[in-house]
């Protein structure tokens, strides 16, 4: 059973290696294309089968089967399977003709051109099955294009190449866990971060469309939802993902891009998705030129659904090309037109006008928007005085692939009461880098949701502005005007730099030590005068005694405790995960119970504690589940797989076995819990040759030295570059001559000897190091196979959940630590007051005159 994570490696391994040149941007309508023509066909092969009866169980019998039916019933067949599908490819047009023709060596590039353009013609006409129209257009996939290579050989080199590619896949099979659409969505994504500045076209970073989604799918009942900037339709998937399986299925999808080849790539991605053609209604037009989709009954109304999505192109210039007026009704609310030059609010305004009254709606726009006057300080005052936006959140810089600006998130509900705040959360600090880019944690993502749905004030990160502070600021909402910062820098005491000592205030700005020691803090402190104390043991030795301190054991016992419950509790959940298993609420749950218990204890980093669940489940519950799902726990755990290494380079590059590899616990496992002993030996052989290198190095540093004993006996045996210089190793037949010229029993014999020794005794052990890892390598690879379930359990707790315990204790340890090295800083900081700086400067001017006199002037 191959994994969604080993189909995207793969797949996008395969991508970088056949595209060459090719621009990133370009190549994906290729490969995407081709892989959703694959699913296609697929498709049509697996409605065959069923509706056929056909028995048999080989790809290449089925298409045999095909082709006897389609020349004894012909349109009677094609009509069958259109019937259920809403299309069909036919026999000579399927992707497994393709590879047959590759085999036989007869492909040819027309063959998928003439396939491509046959698959149009048989679409079925009903309004249900449109999202099939036009998906491989010219402009889309040109097989034409030189890009793919200079002559018709080279193209046609290159396109079978990319056929191949998916040649093993079964795409229904793969659909249906969703593994097909997660591996289409993960080679969107590496595309968009290939492409650059291009990528804006159709991608939205995942860790902003999860806040934009959760948002969205937990604040409003979502029945129908609107991306009038759809791109390859990430954000639509996403808030699907956070909705309920039946939610899932009622779901209606409209959506409206502008670029043909992205809005292709958006049909398919929903598509492979498995949301029904007649869920989705997609555009390929111009969002504010035209405005869309329009209620034929209620023509000043516009649709109207329970969510809008949407990540425009930032400040779009030129937008109004269509001459579009105030009265527009989509404009109208904001008694002003956005200035051509920028077209942030004409995205705004248009999503805002299909909003239904209990809707949300969630937008992405630069940070501008916020500030800027004119006519766009004149539409966000009518937006705030109609108590439409309900949320601005500040993100980081360096998010997105095309641009390195600070965005924000704007979410706007025409709902709101008329005394309700705006709230302003600024999660601008709130990223780790990646490259190049910045990104948002799982942390990060949950603090904002949580301060969102909780309406919650935290110092220095949200604040809920009331309708007065808005109009104290004449309507900017610049976020730094209503969130102040936290200085994390402690202020300077003029007073203890002149006569030494701490401020007693710094101290009483230690919360955590404050309230969870301070008896041990007060014990280890006396007061020098008024306002002012000195420690009375060092920072590191009171570090020590608070660790041990009753109070922090039990509490750290406790949280033990409650980690090793969830622990068990969510071990067996996932020990019986099967195909039924909903994997995205499991996960939901689990991160969101850590959650709870932490928040049950003051002054401990609670999203710290959900990012380690998170990691687990991003570095292995997500691969490890579906393997789990297809084959049992117990079963996945004996199970074992090729282990494909890539060999050669260029024309010789290839992929071949060594070894076998665990498919659900790694080889590594296994030789640490049941080879311990083994491993021992080996590490102490390592140890061993380790210990002899360094004796040769010393060996040889020893004879570059001239006149010495070594320098004497050595040195003609070590290696010498061309100009006869001395190297760092010994040359072994060199120092045969040496010890065939040496006197017997002399010290040059004797120091001869000694290398020759080493050498020998590191060759004997080296060899002996790798014969005995050959043989725990095969010994661990055939272990898999016997394992017992117990040993099973034992390996499965280390690999998930190994280090949890300790993990979730030092988050205790973690709030500590960091006062105390406050307090260490401190102490440095006004170690040295003016008077001892004075006495320094005193002692040192005395040596100097003493030294000053001791010159003499010959």
């Amino acid at each position: 059973m191959i994994t969604s994570e080993e189909i995207k490696r793969r797949l996008w391994d395969g991508a970088n290696e056949l595209r060459g040149s090719m621009d990133a941007s370009r190549y994906k309508d290729y490969m995407l294309g081709l892989m959703f023509y694959k699913f296609l066909s697929d498709k049509t092969l697996e409605t065959f089968k069923m509706t056929a009866g056909v028995k048999t169980v080989s790809e290449s019998e089925l298409v045999t089967e095909f082709v006897k039916a389609k020349e004894e019933y012909g349109e009677d067949l094609e009509k069958m399977i259109q019937d259920v599908l809403g299309y069909y490819v036919s026999p000579e047009y399927l992707y497994q003709t393709w590879l047959i023709d590759i085999n036989m060596g007869n492909f040819e590039v027309q063959k998928v051109s003439d396939s491509l353009n046959a698959f149009e013609r048989t679409i079925m006409s009903s309004g249900d099955v449109r999202d099939f129209k036009g998906l491989f257009s010219s402009s889309t996939l040109d097989l034409t294009d030189t890009a793919l290579g200079s002559n018709l050989h080279d193209r046609s080199e290159n396109i079978k190449a990319l056929i191949l590619l998916f040649a093993d896949l079964n795409m229904v099979a793969l659909q249906k866990g969703d593994i097909l659409g997660d591996a289409y969505e993960y080679l969107i994504g590496q595309f968009a971060m290939e492409s650059g500045k291009k990528a804006g076209e159709f991608y939205t970073p995942h860790q902003v469309s999860e806040v934009m989604a959760q948002i969205v799918a937990k604040s409003s009942d979502i029945k129908s939802i609107y991306d009038p900037t759809v791109g390859s339709g990430s954000l639509l998937l996403t808030v699907k993902k956070h909705l309920t399986k039946d939610k899932q299925r009622d779901l209606a999808y409209y959506g409206q891009e502008k670029n043909t080849a992205t809005y292709n790539l958006t049909r398919m991605n929903l598509l492979l998705h498995g949301v029904r053609p007649e869920k989705m209604t997609i555009k390929n037009g111009d969002t504010l030129s035209n405005d869309w989709p329009e209620d034929p009954e209620n023509p000043n109304e516009g649709v109207q659904f329970d969510a809008v999505v949407m990540n425009p192109p930032y400040s779009a210039k030129n937008w109004n090309k269509a001459g579009l007026k105030v009265s527009d009704p989509r404009f109208e609310v904001a008694g002003a037109l956005p200035p051509d030059s920028k077209g942030d609010f004409a995205f705004l305004l248009h999503g805002l006008y299909h909003l239904g009254t209990n809707g949300t709606m969630a937008i992405v726009l630069p940070h501008g928007v916020l500030f800027r006057g004119s006519s766009e300080g004149e539409i966000r005052k009518r937006l705030l005085e109609k108590n439409y936006i309900d949320t601005i959140i500040g993100l980081p810089s360096n998010l997105f692939t095309n641009t390195g600006i600070p965005v924000v998130i704007i979410i706007l509900k025409k709902n709101r009461n008329v005394a309700d705040p705006v709230l302003l959360i600024d999660a601008s600090n709130s990223f780790i880098k990646v490259g190049k880019q910045n990104v948002l944690q799982e942390k990060d993502i949950a603090k904002i949701v949580d301060v969102y749905l909780g309406r919650e004030e935290m110092k220095g990160y949200s604040h809920l502005a009331t309708r007065e502070e808005i109009m104290k600021n004449d309507y900017n909402m610049n976020i730094p005007r209503y969130v102040e910062g936290v200085d994390s820098e402690i202020p300077q005491d003029v007073d203890a730099h002149l006569f030494g000592g701490i401020p007693k205030s710094n101290i009483n700005d230690l919360k955590v030590l404050q309230s969870l020691v301070p008896e041990l803090l007060n014990q280890s402190m006396e007061e020098i005068r008024p306002g002012y104390v000195n420690l009375l043991k060092p920072v590191t030795e009171l570090t020590i005694e608070i660790m041990k301190d009753e109070h922090i054991i039990a509490m750290s016992k406790e949280i033990e405790a409650k980690t090793t419950e969830y622990i068990q509790k969510y071990l067996d959940s996932l020990k019986q995960v099967t195909m039924e298993t909903d994997i995205s609420a499991l996960t939901e749950e689990m991160l969101c119970e850590i959650k709870q218990i932490l928040l049950n204890y003051q002054y401990i980093d609670v999203y710290g504690g959900y990012q380690i669940i998170a990691e687990i489940w991003k570095n292995a519950l997500h691969h490890d589940t579906e393997l789990i799902a297809n084959e049992g726990f117990y079963n996945a755990g004996r199970k074992r797989e090729p282990n494909m290494v890539t060999k050669g380079s260029g024309k010789n590059k290839r992929e071949e076995q060594e070894g076998w590899v665990g498919s659900l616990i790694p080889n590594e496992f296994i030789a640490k819990m049941l080879f311990s002993r083994e491993l021992e030996n080996l590490e102490n052989k390592r140890i061993k040759i380790q210990e002899i290198e360094t004796e040769l190095s010393e060996l040889v540093e020893a004879a570059k030295v001239e006149d010495s004993d070594e320098n004497n006996a050595l040195i003609d045996a070590i290696k010498k570059n061309d100009d006869g210089e001395p190297l760092d190793a010994f040359d072994n037949k060199a120092l045969k001559e040496e010890l065939k010229k040496a006197k017997k029993g002399s010290a040059e014999q004797l120091l001869l000897k000694k290398v020759e020794y080493f050498i020998n005794n590191k060759a004997s052990l080296t060899k002996e190091l790798k014969t005995e890892e050959k043989e725990l390598d095969d010994a661990v690879q055939d272990r898999i196979l016997t394992l017992t379930d117990d040993e099973i359990d034992s390996l499965m707790y280390q690999k998930w959940f190994g280090n949890t315990i300790n993990q979730m204790v030092g988050l205790i340890q973690n709030s500590l630590k960091k006062e105390l090295n406050s307090l260490r800083i401190l102490e440095e900081r006004y170690s040295d007051t003016l008077l001892d700086i004075d006495s320094q400067i005193d002692k040192m001017m005395k040596e100097f005159e003493s030294l000053k006199d001791k010159l003499v002037v010959e």
